[in-house]
C-alpha cells in the first residue's frame, strides 16, 4: 500500500486559472489556511491489491498543531441529513468544540476518530486524560474505493495530523477527497477564502470542503451548463455497476454521495452566528447547481477561531467563572456572508479542476472535468 501523508504544494491549476470569473477578494493562498494559524495536512491512501484502496483522511487543526485542543465557537448546519458528522450533539448543546476536525470516507469514521482520540493522548495527554469528542465527517467513495476493506486506520488519521501545515494546499485527488466524485466528475478536496475589510481591519473567511455530490445535469459554472454540454463519459450513472454490487436491478441515483464543508474564520463569532454562517453554504452550493439530493449527506460546520478560550469547557473550577466573549455585531454579519457563499462555490470549482481522471476498484473510472471544456466557455 502507498500512504502519502502530506500533499500541500498547491501545484495544480486552479479555477481562476482556466478564466472562471469570481466574486469577491480571495486571501494570498486562496486557502482555508489563509486564516492566521490554521493547519492542514492530508493522508492519501492508494493501492492496487486485491481490494483497490482509493480513499485517505483530511485533518485540520484550527489553531495549529501547537493547539490541538483550542475552543472554538461553532455551528452547524444540514442541508441533508444523510451523512455523519461526529461530535455534532455536543456542538449543538455547548456552541464550540475543542479537538481537532477530520473528514474520510463513510466507513471509516470510527478509525479515524480513535485516530484522533490516540494522537491527542500522546500529544496534549491533559486534554486526553479529561474526556474528548473528535469531530470527524464522512461522504461515501464506494464507486472507486473498496470501502468495505478497512483501507483507513487510525494511524492514517495521526499521520494526517502530524503532516498539517499553514500555506497552500494541493486539491482533488488527496487526503479524503482521494475517491470521490462530484457532478458525474471526478471530484474530491477543495478550498478557497475571502477577505472581509472594515477601515483598517481585515478578517478571514476559509472554506475547505470534500465534494462528493450532484449531479451531472446539474453542474452550472458561472451560468454556463458545463454538466449537461461536457463529452466526457459519465460512468458512475450510467452503467450497471451498483447492480452487480447489490445483485439488484436498481441503478445509482446520479446526484447521491454528499459533502461534507468546514467554514473557519478569525472574525469573533457566537455560536448562532457560527450556525448563520453554515446555513450559507447552501447558497454557495446552489451557485454550481445542486438542488440537494435526498441521498447526499450535506453537513456544513463554520467556526471561530477568535476568543482564545471565553467558551472553554473544564472540569474542576472551584468558583464560578465568568467569560466574555467579543463578536461582530449582528447587523454587521452580511459581509461574512458574502464570504462564504464565494469561497464555497470557489472550493467546489477548484476540487473539480485540481481532481484527476482515476481507476479505481473493479475498474472503475472517474472522468476529470476537461480543463479545455472550461476554457472554451469562458473564452480562453
Amino acid at each position: 500500500m502507498t500512504d502519502q501523508p502530506a500533499a500541500t504544494t498547491g501545484s495544480a491549476p486552479r479555477a481562476r486559472d482556466l478564466g472562471i470569473p469570481f466574486d469577491g477578494e480571495p486571501g494570498p493562498w486562496n486557502a482555508i489556511t489563509d486564516v492566521p494559524g490554521l493547519e492542514v495536512g492530508y493522508a492519501t491512501i492508494i493501492d492496487d491489491g486485491l481490494a483497490a484502496a482509493r480513499t485517505g483522511v483530511t485533518a485540520i487543526f484550527p489553531r495549529g498543531k501547537k493547539e490541538p485542543a483550542a475552543v472554538c465557537a461553532a455551528g452547524i448546519f444540514s442541508l441533508n441529513g444523510n451523512g455523519e458528522l461526529t461530535g455534532r450533539s455536543w456542538i449543538e448543546e455547548s456552541g464550540q468544540f475543542q479537538t481537532p476536525l477530520a473528514i474520510t470516507n463513510s466507513h471509516a469514521v470510527g478509525a479515524v476518530h480513535q485516530g484522533i482520540d490516540q494522537w491527542m493522548a500522546e500529544h496534549d495527554p491533559f486534554t486526553a486524560a479529561q474526556w474528548m469528542l473528535p469531530v470527524v465527517g464522512e461522504t461515501w467513495d464506494g464507486y472507486l474505493n473498496s470501502i468495505n476493506a478497512g483501507h483507513v486506520r487510525p494511524e492514517h488519521a495521526a499521520q494526517a495530523m502530524d503532516a498539517a501545515v499553514n500555506g497552500p494546499l494541493d486539491e482533488g485527488n488527496v487526503g479524503g477527497g482521494t475517491g470521490m466524485n462530484c457532478y458525474g466528475f471526478k471530484g474530491g478536496t477543495g478550498t478557497a477564502s475571502r477577505m472581509v475589510r472594515s477601515g483598517e481591519r481585515a478578517w478571514t473567511v476559509g472554506v475547505l470542503l470534500q465534494a462528493n455530490f450532484g449531479s451531472r445535469k446539474e453542474l452550472r459554472v458561472a451560468g454556463h451548463s458545463l454538466g449537461r454540454d461536457s463529452q466526457r463519459p459519465d460512468p458512475m450513472s450510467t452503467t450497471d455497476w451498483f447492480e452487480k454490487d447489490t445483485g439488484t436491478v436498481a441503478r445509482a441515483t446520479p446526484g447521491a454521495g454528499s459533502v461534507i464543508v468546514m467554514v473557519a474564520t478569525d472574525a469573533p463569532m457566537l455560536p448562532d452566528q457560527c450556525r448563520a454562517l453554515a446555513r450559507r453554504v447552501s447558497l454557495g452550493l446552489a451557485r454550481t447547481g445542486t438542488t440537494g439530493s435526498h441521498f447526499s449527506g450535506d453537513i456544513f460546520l463554520a467556526f471561530s477561531t477568535a476568543n482564545g478560550d471565553s467558551l472553554v469547557s473544564r472540569m474542576g473550577a472551584e468558583t464560578i467563572e465568568v467569560r466574555s466573549t467579543e463578536h461582530v455585531a449582528w447587523g454587521n454579519m452580511d459581509p461574512f456572508y458574502e464570504a462564504v457563499v464565494e469561497a464555497t462555490e470557489e472550493a467546489v470549482l477548484n476540487a473539480l479542476v485540481a481532481a484527476r481522471d482515476m481507476t479505481g476498484r473493479n475498474g472503475h473510472v472517474s472522468y476529470a472535468l476537461p480543463h479545455d471544456e472550461i476554457r472554451r466557455a469562458f473564452g480562453g
